[in-house]
């Protein structure tokens, strides 16, 4: 049986054992009898799968092609355990070399067999739209539409079998290699700040300190820490950022982003709407809100390591693992029951791994591995407030994936930008709860400041990374950037979105670094703001007592990835293709802001 170490862990807070997670649900341990032998089934079923299937796909019924793709889900589920197994226990500690030996084998196991299957969503590419229609005809092939969409939206930019399948072996020693460095970079990272060696994310926890030394003394050591492996990932970003190129280029994608809104299901101008949207409202948000902020701290310019500072009499005090236990249940639990009692199975069982340990993933993530078997939720608890609305979103996750279980291993997952609708809910859930118990008006004003800064880096600092990432891919079309060029993006759209009221130090210019998903995502932070957006106008609806709303609300998490997000939100009556849409969403932050602001 794998299990984390149960520790709390250099850099904590507190005295309390915080929880690991069991991982025994999926495997025994890495060389369980078990493991192999879902490896030999899954080697069997595909050498049966595309015997049977590989160049029949054109001539088959509706019927048959429903068939194939039952197999091709058993496949999928099997290689899906396993490589979520791997994963996991990579995250747990990434610089254990047994651990990345193990993942780095399953990975190459996956690609190995998964390469007999590539032909698959090839084939169905190649069936004509009329000849498509008549086949869902059939009632079993018609269940499988939403599948067949998700792979069909990339027909225009499907390349000959072969490459597809060169591509697709060589990711093993391309992408995935590179992303392995980086993670392993990252994670081995150690920071001195006052003369003390801490971890990467205990010295990222440190930026929210309620004193401005440990503060400044904190983004100091980051900087240094970024600033010497700072060749190792701009070559890292350089490399990655041609890869993409060439295949964009191969693909005829016409957008550096087309291929990840392609993966979304959403349409180009829906994504150019939102981010022209957010830009458009820097003034009349981030840059309102820490105008106050400077005023609040008694600063003329707010340094980059004040952006997550607490106010003066905001203590922020450590909240304990069991205390935040109780306000994240509660909060769910008020909105709907049902949903109350799978949060408390979620915090009852070892399904969390919220211990602080060397070599641990940094940040947050809930895993959905596969349907019979429950997510996993990773995080780093350190008490504070940001860690508990942490622990209520990815809780959100993890309830999304759960109700959508029942789609199948290949429906139920969620397009990014509705992935992260019910995360986003579930903070706002415990957002609202929490202030609804506050007693003074300082506490309210405490409370508010805490929400407005977790949107502004949810909406606007999403944002910011997009246009970052934009301006890193388009310019790496034509030559590799220096790590200057880098810095020079990064501190043109940190200045853009976060405003006058702040100055940026030289060090900060090697601080998008540290952010994983520009390496193992690229494009994947507008999702952040789209749900943020999304969320806000939903939870409006809500407050006006749309009828029956947490049974919608359930039954659009339930859908999985079944339904596009124009069907998924037409039963409470919003579109997100309407640039009032945006409006609405963005409208929430700025009257929290305006209350601040009077406040």
């Amino acid at each position: 049986m794998y299990t984390a170490p149960n520790q709390t862990g250099s850099g904590s807070k507190s005295d309390e054992q915080l929880p690991s997670w069991d991982l025994s649900d999926l495997y025994p341990s890495p060389d369980s009898p078990e493991l192999k032998n879902d490896l030999d089934r899954a080697r069997s079923k595909v050498e049966i799968f595309a015997t049977n299937w590989q160049g029949n796909l054109e001539n088959a019924s509706g019927q048959e092609i429903a068939m194939a793709i039952d197999l091709y889900q058993e496949v999928s589920e099997i290689l899906g355990r396993i490589g979520s197994y791997a994963q996991l226990i990579f995250a747990t500690d990434s610089t254990d070399a047994k651990n990345a030996q193990f993942y780095q084998y399953i990975n190459e196991q996956i690609t190995s067999i998964s390469t007999k299957t590539l032909f698959f969503t090839l084939e169905l590419n190649r069936i004509s739209e009329e000849s498509m229609q008549e086949k869902l005809e059939n009632s079993a092939l018609l269940a499988w539409k939403p599948f067949l969409d998700s792979i069909r939206v990339f027909r225009p930019y499907q390349l000959s079998d072969e490459v597809e399948k060169v591509l697709h072996e060589k990711s093993v020693t391309g992408r995935t290699a590179w992303s392995r460095l980086y993670d392993e970079t990252l994670a081995s990272m150690q920071v001195t700040v006052q003369d003390e060696q801490v971890t990467l994310g205990e010295a990222l926890n440190k930026l929210s300190s309620n004193e401005r030394l440990v503060r400044e003394n904190a983004a100091k050591g980051l900087g240094e820490s970024f600033n010497s492996n700072l060749r190792l990932f701009s070559l890292i970003t350089n490399t990655l950022a041609k890869d993409k190129h060439i295949t964009d280029e191969w693909r005829k994608f016409p957008r550096v982003d087309s291929e990840r809104n392609c993966d979304n299901m959403i349409e180009d101008e829906v994504v150019d709407a939102l981010v022209n949207a957010v830009t458009e409202d820097y003034q009349r948000l981030s840059h309102r809100y820490f105008r106050l902020k400077a005023k609040w701290l008694g600063l003329e310019k707010l340094q980059h390591w004040d952006r997550n500072a607490p106010l003066p009499d905001d203590n922020d005090q450590i909240i304990p693992w069991e205390k935040a236990k109780e306000i994240v249940h509660t909060a769910y639990h008020e909105f709907n029951p049902e949903m109350g009692d799978m949060i408390k199975e979620f915090l009852d069982k070892p399904w969390i791994d919220a211990t602080l340990r060397p070599g641990k993933s940094s940040g947050a993530f809930a895993h959905p591995t596969v349907p019979e078997v429950h997510p996993y939720i990773l995080l780093n608890y350190h008490g504070r407030n940001r860690d508990v609305m942490t622990l209520a979103h990815e809780l959100g996750h993890g309830i999304h994936q759960i109700l959508a279980a029942d789609q199948g291993y290949i429906q139920s997952n969620t397009p990014l930008t509705l992935a992260e609708t019910a995360s986003v809910f579930g903070e706002m859930l415990t957002f609202q709860s929490l202030l609804r118990n506050q007693k003074t008006p300082e506490q309210r004003r405490i409370m508010l400041s805490r929400k407005v800064e977790d949107m502004l880096n949810t909406v606007v600092r999403q944002i910011a990374f997009y246009q970052f990432e934009r301006k890193v891919h388009e310019a790496r079309q034509t030559n590799e950037l220096l790590p200057e060029q880098i810095g020079q993006f990064w501190i043109e759209t940190q200045q853009a979105s976060l405003g006058p009221a702040f100055e940026f130090t030289p060090e900060y210019q090697s601080y998008w670094t540290y952010i994983p998903h520009f390496i193992h995502s690229p494009f994947y932070v507008y999702a952040y703001a789209f749900g943020d957006c999304l969320v806000n106008a939903l939870y409006k609806v809500y407050q006006d007592g749309h009828e029956n709303f947490q049974e919608k609300y359930i039954e659009m998490l339930k859908a999985g990835g079944t339904k596009k997000h124009k069907e998924l939100l037409a039963p409470f009556g919003l579109d997100a293709s309407d640039p009032a849409f945006w409006r609405k969403g963005l409208d929430v932050i700025s009257q929290f802001i305006d209350e601040l602001e009077q406040a």
